[in-house]
């Protein structure tokens, strides 16, 4: 993937709750240095309980202003797609 497009796997760590959230905030501070366009969080299908968990983080007030609209895969339940647009100084 580009620099503009991010990608962040938690599969890795389904069952970690401090380090989802670790990396969910990394993912954010990542694609906020790199002025991303796209991060893809892959959330796998399983129960439902990651993507929960990720969409409860998106809807964070703090972290709901960063980002300009979220999307997720009609194809593939398991991916959640995170577009941004950054201003100028941002």
């Amino acid at each position: 993937m580009s620099s503009r497009r991010l990608s962040l796997d938690l599969h890795p760590i389904f069952n970690k709750g401090r380090e989802i959230d670790a990396a969910l905030e990394n993912a954010f501070q990542e694609a906020r240095q790199k002025k991303a366009k796209e991060l893809e969080i892959i959330c796998g299908k399983g129960t439902g309980q990651l993507k929960k968990r990720v969409l409860r983080f998106l809807d964070r007030d703090d972290i709901k202003s960063t980002y300009h609209r979220i999307n997720r895969d009609k194809d593939n339940s398991g991916r959640v797609f995170v577009y941004f647009r950054w201003q100028r100084g941002q």
